[in-house]
Parts: C-alpha cells; sequence; structure tokens
C-alpha cells in the first residue's frame, strides 16, 4: 500500500510493518513519510486550495465527488472489512456491519445534504438592510485519526472536511494505518483534483509537529489522548489556527430502578466490552439503583463470563486482542492497581489460555466491585475492557457520581420511564447522553464532549459547520444614499 499525495499514490525511501494484534504476525509493509512526504504532502494541499479547481466547484459537483467515494467505499466493503479486522483486533462482525457501512453512509449524508447545510442564509434587519451568512472552506485541514476506529473516524472527518470544500492531509494512526491508506486508492479512483486529499503515514512523534505548526495548515481536526491533543493545541497556537478536540473519556452508565434488567444487562455489556473496550465513549462506570444492584450484578458478571475471545476472523469470536503489547501492560497495570486500591475484581483480568489466543494481546472482560471513586480505575480512562460497576441510593447520588470525573464525553441512562431519564440526562455532565440504548451515532447529530473530553463537535450541522468559516455580507437597502455617507458634512 501507498500514500496518496498530489494525486499520485506514492511510496517512501522508509518502510514499516504493520502488526496484526491477533497473531503478531507483519501482515503489511507501509511507506513511512519523512520531511519531504510531509512537505510535498502540505504544499499539494495549499496549492490545490489556493489555485486549483476544487474551491470554486458548486455544491453539486462536490455532491458527485463525495458520492463516489460513498460507492468506492461500498464497492471495497469485502477487502476494507478484512484489513480493518486484521489491522485493529477487530471481530469481523463489528467492521462488517458496523464500521465499513457506516463510513460510506457518512460520505452519502453529506453528499445528500450540503445546499440545505452549507447554502446562504438571509438574516431579516428591517427595511434598511440585509445581512446575508455565507459558509466558506477554511482552507487546508489535518486530519488526525487514532487507531481504535481508522477507518470510520477518517471518514467523519473527510466527509465533512470536502463537503465544506477544504483541502485535506490524513495523518492515521501509524498503528493501523492500513483502510486509510486503502481509502486513498479508492478516493484517487474518483479523479479528485490532484492535491485536494493527501494521505500520509508516520507516527505523530516524528511528523506532527511539522503539520500542526506549520502557517499553511489552517484547521486541525484531531481525535486522540489528552495529552497528544494539548501537544497539538501548543504546537497550533503560533498561527492561532482552527482546531477540533475529541480527547476522550470516563462515561457513566446510570441503571433505574424501574429499567427492564435483562435489557439493561445486555445493553451495558455492549457499552463496555465492544470494541475490546478501546472506545473513548466506553461506559467503563456502570451506576447501579441499590434495589436492583444484586441482580444486576449477579447477570452482568455470569453474561460477562461467557464472552467468547478469539481470532477475529472467527465469526465466534465476541471479543479481539487489544491494539498491541503495550496497551495490554496498561491495562493489565491499571487491574492490579485496582486490586491494591481495594476494588474486588469479580470476574476476568487475566490472559485467556486458549491456543487460538497464545501469539495475540489478549484479555478477558475485567469486572470489578467495592469500587470508590477515589480509585483511580473509577477516575483514569483505562482504554480496555475493564468495568467498574458501583451502586447508589438515590438519583441526586447518581448524577453526582457520574459528573465526578475529568472528562464529559458521554453517558447512558436505562429506565422504564423516558420522562424521568429525560429529566436526569439534563443533570448530566455529557455532550452525548444514550438513552436505553448505547453508542447509536448518526450523521444528521451532532457528537462531541465537555471538559477534558475537548471541544467541538463531529457529525450534524453543527458538526459540518466545523469544517467551514462563516461570512456576513450585509447590504444596505435603504431608499437613497445610506445614513453612513453623510455622517460628515465635507
Amino acid at each position: 500500500m501507498e500514500m496518496l499525495i498530489n494525486g499520485v499514490l506514492t511510496k517512501s525511501t522508509k518502510m514499516c510493518g504493520v502488526i496484526n494484534p491477533a497473531t503478531g504476525e507483519v501482515i503489511a509493509q507501509v511507506p513511512l513519510a519523512g520531511k519531504e512526504d510531509v512537505e510535498q504532502a502540505i504544499q499539494s494541499a495549499r496549492d490545490a486550495f489556493d489555485t486549483g479547481p476544487w474551491k470554486y466547484f458548486s455544491l453539486a459537483q462536490r455532491r458527485s465527488y463525495l458520492l463516489k467515494i460513498s460507492e468506492g467505499i461500498l464497492s471495497a466493503a469485502r477487502e476494507l472489512a478484512r484489513i480493518e479486522s486484521e489491522n485493529t483486533g477487530k471481530p469481523s462482525k463489528e467492521t462488517t456491519f458496523m464500521d465499513i457501512p457506516s463510513s460510506a453512509q457518512t460520505f452519502e449524508y453529506f453528499a445528500n445534504n450540503l445546499e440545505r447545510l452549507l447554502g446562504s442564509k438571509n438574516v431579516p434587519l428591517g427595511a434598511e438592510a440585509r445581512s446575508e451568512l455565507i459558509y466558506e472552506p477554511h482552507g487546508v485541514a489535518l486530519l488526525i485519526v487514532p487507531w481504535n476506529y481508522p477507518l470510520l473516524i477518517a471518514c467523519w472527518k473527510m466527509a465533512q472536511a470536502l463537503a465544506a470544500g477544504n483541502t485535506v492531509i490524513l495523518k492515521p494512526s501509524s498503528l493501523t494505518p492500513l483502510t486509510a491508506l486503502k481509502l486513498g486508492e479508492v478516493v484517487m479512483n474518483t479523479g479528485l483534483p490532484p492535491g485536494v486529499v493527501n494521505i500520509i503515514n508516520a507516527p505523530g512523534s516524528s511528523v506532527g509537529p511539522d503539520l500542526c505548526a506549520d502557517p499553511r495548515v489552517d484547521m486541525i481536526s484531531f481525535t486522540g489522548s489528552p495529552e497528544v491533543g494539548k501537544e497539538i493545541m501548543r504546537y497550533a497556537s503560533g498561527t492561532a489556527k482552527k482546531v477540533i478536540m475529541e480527547l476522550g473519556g470516563k462515561s457513566a452508565s446510570l441503571i433505574l430502578d424501574d429499567v427492564d434488567l435483562d435489557t439493561a444487562v445486555r445493553g451495558s455489556l455492549t457499552s463496555i466490552f465492544l470494541n475490546q473496550g478501546q472506545m473513548c465513549t466506553a461506559m467503563s462506570r456502570i451506576l447501579i439503583d441499590k434495589k436492583i444492584a444484586k441482580d444486576f450484578i449477579a447477570q452482568f458478571v455470569e453474561k460477562a463470563k461467557k464472552i467468547k475471545p478469539g481470532l477475529p476472523t472467527d465469526p465466534g469470536t465476541q471479543i479481539g486482542p487489544l491494539i498491541s503489547q503495550d496497551q495490554r501492560d496498561k491495562v493489565l497495570a491499571f487491574i492490579e492497581q485496582g486490586k491494591k486500591e481495594g476494588a474486588k475484581l469479580v470476574c476476568g483480568g487475566m490472559i485467556p489460555d486458549l491456543p487460538e489466543c497464545k501469539n495475540g494481546n489478549f484479555l478477558e472482560p475485567a469486572v470489578f466491585v467495592d469500587v470508590t471513586p477515589q480509585m483511580n480505575i473509577f477516575q483514569q480512562e483505562i482504554f480496555g475492557p475493564v468495568v467498574c460497576l458501583c451502586e447508589f441510593e438515590n438519583e441526586e447520588e447518581a448524577v453526582t457520581l457520574a459528573n465526578n470525573s475529568q472528562f464529559a464525553l458521554a453517558a447512558c441512562i436505562w429506565s422504564g420511564n423516558p420522562e424521568r431519564a429525560k429529566k436526569l440526562a439534563a443533570k448530566l455532565d455529557a455532550g452525548t447522553v444514550w438513552i436505553n440504548t448505547y453508542g447509536m451515532f448518526h450523521n444528521e447529530a451532532p457528537y462531541g464532549g465537555f471538559k477534558q473530553s475537548g471541544f467541538g463537535k463531529e457529525l450534524g450541522e453543527q458538526g459540518l459547520h466545523e469544517y467551514s468559516r462563516l461570512k456576513h455580507v450585509n447590504h444596505d437597502t435603504s431608499a437613497g444614499k445610506p445614513l453612513v455617507s453623510g455622517w460628515y458634512s465635507l
């Protein structure tokens, strides 16, 4: 696979092996961008925006290219799903039925809603003036994508950036670059003008400072860790460019006493163990009303023990490996720390003793009880299959526990009373609150958090406008000469 720079699939003098986290095997050799590649990508995107035809394309022309990308993703869906599973360790069920179709649908949605979302709007000001609001592209958009949803988040960002009329530099995680590089082939086959989309691969530590600090880059959209996000903001501050940050979470799920218990248990399992718990929105703190806590915990633990680890290619696999040995070691360290702090591990937390798992980064789903808010496993984002089950006496205590976090990305409420859940949602400090469901992302609705979870939105009208700048044009419509022309009597 190759990088895409200025409309050409490009190799590099340096190559790097990509590891399958389920087997430990090298599955591909990919190019690593050097300084010359970074320079060429930046300048290509800059030239494509400043002097190329892209910024003058009509919304209808943009729509055509977005739809072609969507169709290209669907045409390559089988291969993309296979690559994504091999590169990330996700069970094939997730990549086949969630990640790849959702990636294509994002391009399709924004293609089919360009006029409604980006068309100019008039603001009535009375008889003597009229205001026109016009959405324009920022220019060159740098899109930095994490390893947990490599293709889906890349498509979220790219679809919005292109829909708004920007040119793009996409940098995937160097751990999971394969589907992003394959996306480059899809883009090139659409005939998109050279330089509009550039895709380079390298560790952020080697190319991040040059990309983020460069004045030719007009905006940055980043999804990743708070530590890296703060570094990016420091680099970007020198040129005061637009920045969107999604920096993780420590999300809480509230299980109320009027809930259908089986539904809440099964939904809660998905909310923490999907994608091996490697989700910013993972409900790693499940708070349960004491009146039903005993039954909930018993059923949750019983089902958690039955979650089947295995190779992502096996249709029966329910949980795959963590992305790397380093990530598994980090999660195991959190588990040990939780036990030392006094939490009780009632399920999992061990490396599975199965032949098919011996060479990968597998870990059994871990369930803690007797967790207090002061413990690190309650406060810190673990990014693995580890959950804290905590009890509360009343709704006030539940809200206090849920909001006791530096993060504010997402939350869940499970209740049989929709009105009660709605009132409770208003009290939660979270950018997204799901009621009686989890992880439902809709292209029509914005997503993004508060506090240390970052700022800015992805998706929906609000997300698309993040990738646009808003120009105000004021028209004088008064009869005769405007008042301002006679202000000075000269």
